[in-house]
């Protein structure tokens, strides 16, 4: 399912200038370990599918340059120093290997074109993937945790098959609008973030979300909305922590992989 991207394996090496950290300091190793733990924690979840689907964040300091998982890993496996550094030209700046084509060409185009998302996370996570395939919109909003989205999607109805070029990471980019999750039909979900840590927790939620929600449509009762004024509310109310929330919830992540997997740092 998966294609290797054609591209340069090496760049001319990135220096540090004016006031943006070295590829080597610890700014940029705290994010490694930041999207590093996300890997490791979606794999236990069962968010990932395979050697696919791709977790990606722009280098601390920098506009033009993304961390993202190599071709050919599984989630589980992956470690900070495994991690490479891409330039939106499908260059390896930084790292051992290549991302996969899908991976550049979805996430440079939005990291370029959307440049309040500074980190995207897109997987074929079930729930919400069996959602983007039904008729109308995806997210009922009746649970609760389904307010935490509420007025913060989009749904791309135009499948066109695999990302294989710039043309359609750009199409993508250009669906997402003003929205910080987009459903891609017949395909699955990409969460977008100003952190690697809100961007984890709001992947997580929504995952959890798709499932209440499936849970509910199975029994064959209707389910029904919340009132769209409590809705609102609801949300707003959810939104003025989510920040907090979102670093409190990655920091857990990654005490319980420090017992568990401490080669997550590596």
């Amino acid at each position: 399912m998966a294609h290797s991207l054609n591209a340069s394996s090496a760049a001319a090496p990135v220096t540090a200038g004016g006031n943006q950290p070295a590829l080597d300091g610890e700014a940029v190793y705290e994010a490694r370990c930041d999207l590093a733990a996300c890997f490791r924690m979606a794999a236990r979840y069962g968010l990932e599918e395979g050697i696919c689907n791709h977790f990606s964040a722009l280098v601390p300091g920098y506009d033009d340059l993304f961390l993202v998982n190599p071709y050919g890993y599984a989630f589980r496996e992956l470690t900070a120093s495994q991690l490479l550094i891409c330039d939106f030209h499908g260059n390896v700046v930084s790292g051992d290997g290549q991302p996969e084509a899908t991976a550049f060409y979805i996430h440079a185009r939005v990291h370029k074109n959307v440049p309040r998302a500074r980190v995207a996370f897109h997987t074929h996570m079930p729930y919400a993937t069996a959602l983007s395939m039904t008729e109308g919109d995806p997210l009922i909003f009746a649970g609760q945790t389904a307010l935490k989205f509420y007025g913060r999607t989009a749904f791309d109805h135009d499948y066109n098959g695999l990302a294989l070029d710039e043309r359609e990471g750009d199409r993508i980019a250009a669906a997402i609008g003003e929205a910080d999750i987009i459903f891609m039909k017949h395909h699955g979900v990409m969460v977008l973030g100003p952190t690697i840590a809100e961007a984890w927790d709001d992947l997580y939620y929504l995952e959890r979300a798709c499932e209440v929600q499936t849970i509910a449509l199975s029994t064959g009762r209707e389910v029904r909305p919340v009132d769209p004024a409590i809705a609102e509310a609801a949300y707003r109310q959810m939104r003025e922590g989510d920040a907090e929330s979102g670093r409190l919830h990655l920091a857990s992540v990654r005490r319980i992989l420090d017992l568990e997997e401490p080669i997550y740092k590596a």
